[in-house]
């Protein structure tokens, strides 16, 4: 397992040398603000939600000027957005009030923030601060589990089965990677199986009756 998991994030790494999020932000709160937002959502719809917000409403005090109210009509067309109204509107005061509207830097702060649990703090310490948390969410689960590098069922045991057997040098981007390889090669209904660079590293690959051997193309 070390030596292939070693040359799958070292191929991801000759693909991508710097993935980042899709998410757009203006700054670290609108950052936060958008992994908020993303929970049960795609990342094109809170982006194209988050788009007129952000013009009017990219701190913490602008963002309660608005009110939940004048919030609900930006965020409506993502799901949830009533609670998640409410939550941007408490974690805008929490920050404004204890951190002089700046985001917090360690994962213990961040998961005190309304909305924000431990994939989200992460994601945000990872994306902000380049520090080597995985984040694990739907894509790095399926992924994980058709590479074979956990085969654990909570989103903690397969944190910690990914931060075991990736690489250390791999851990600042493992997530983006492994989070672009669900979104657009290694899909849900139907894996893109030719277009995968570490398609003769998958034992997922025969499960499907798909044998080809050869290293795929990134997309």
């Amino acid at each position: 397992m070390p030596a292939r998991a070693y040359e799958i994030f070292e191929r991801f790494e000759i693909n991508n040398p710097h993935p980042r999020s899709e998410l757009s932000a203006r700054n670290e709160f609108t950052f936060v603000v958008s992994v908020l937002l993303s929970a049960q959502a795609t990342d094109r719809s809170v982006n194209n939600a988050t788009e007129g917000l952000f013009k009017i409403a990219d701190e913490p005090r602008q963002m309660l000027a608005l009110g939940i109210d004048g919030l609900k009509q930006h965020i409506k067309s993502i799901g949830l957005y009533n609670n998640k109204a409410k939550n941007i509107i408490e974690l805008s005061k929490l920050l404004l009030s204890k951190y002089d509207s700046k985001v917090p830097r360690t994962r213990q702060e961040l998961e005190q923030l309304p909305g924000i649990g431990r994939k989200s703090a992460n994601v945000i310490l990872n994306h902000l601060f380049g520090e080597a948390y995985i984040a694990v969410d739907t894509h790095v689960m399926r992924v994980s589990k058709r590479l074979g590098l956990s085969h654990a069922k909570s989103p903690l045991a397969i944190e910690a089965d990914l931060t075991r057997v990736i690489p250390d040098r791999f851990h600042v981007n493992a997530s983006n990677w492994l989070v672009l390889h669900g979104r657009y090669v290694c899909k849900a209904a139907s894996p893109d199986c030719p277009k995968c660079p570490i398609l003769d590293l998958c034992p997922h690959r025969q499960k499907r009756g798909y044998n080809g051997n050869r290293r795929g193309q990134a997309p």
